[in-house]
């Protein structure tokens, strides 16, 4: 986690910023280089995934997914204990002596990610393209990839409460023996809350998406209403 004086520092470099002169707009954009014959296991999409996917291509080459995805992991719980951290390093006004002071900042709050250059090319990237704001997403869809490397299919439920543990457990069992789970797939459930969805689930399984929600019912009953007036 971010220190005081460390989250002073970066919260500082944005107030500075907001009198300093705009960084030059950069006319050509760095970005990963990819192997002809690397891929990540699944397809992600928008921004956020292109990122993480390039980042897993380029770790793969270097052997370091492990070590990135540990770097990942604590800068997410960095990040969401302190969520306005987000807005303030994704600021369009910090200028480029700004950003590297907040890069430094972050790799700092990031146990032994002194040695992780992938880590730290991310960082730089991001800050160049004024994107450091889609730190945490990119970690998670990182997280995506890395679980589907070893073999892990996630799915997602999302409900209007907190599930209990035998609900939970439940529902496991059921998606684990359904045709969504290949043989030597491992299954991992995250459990979402939503108030919107008022009842019932919404289970996400991959590209795949099961809508058992109220909310949903309650659109597919409007629109034959209204279809019928």
């Amino acid at each position: 986690m971010l220190s005081r004086s460390a989250t002073s520092i970066v919260r500082a470099a944005v107030s500075s910023a907001s009198i300093a002169p705009r960084a030059v707009v950069l006319s050509s954009v760095r970005t990963y280089a990819t192997a002809p014959n690397s891929k990540p296991p699944v397809a992600l999409y928008g921004v956020d995934g292109t990122y993480a996917s390039s980042l897993y291509i380029a770790s793969a080459k270097t052997s370091t997914l492990d070590t990135v995805d540990k770097s990942l992991k604590s800068i997410k719980t960095v990040l969401d204990k302190d969520p306005k951290l987000a807005s303030v390093i994704s600021s369009p006004t910090l200028s480029a002596a700004d950003k590297a002071l907040v890069i430094s900042e972050l790799q700092k709050a990031v146990p032994g990610s002194a040695g992780d250059k992938n880590f730290k090319n991310l960082l730089e990237v991001l800050a160049e393209n004024n994107r450091l704001g889609l730190l945490g997403s990119i970690a998670e869809k990182f997280g995506v990839l890395m679980g589907a490397h070893k073999g892990e299919v996630e799915a997602t439920i999302t409900s209007a409460q907190a599930l209990d543990n035998k609900t939970i457990n439940r529902l496991e069992s059921a998606i684990s023996k359904s045709k969504y789970i290949g043989q030597g797939q491992k299954l991992k459930v995250v459990n979402k809350v939503n108030p919107d969805v008022m009842g019932g689930l919404i289970v996400e399984i991959g590209d795949r998406t099961i809508d058992l929600s109220v909310s949903a019912k309650i659109t597919k009953l409007n629109k034959l209403l209204t279809d019928s007036l």
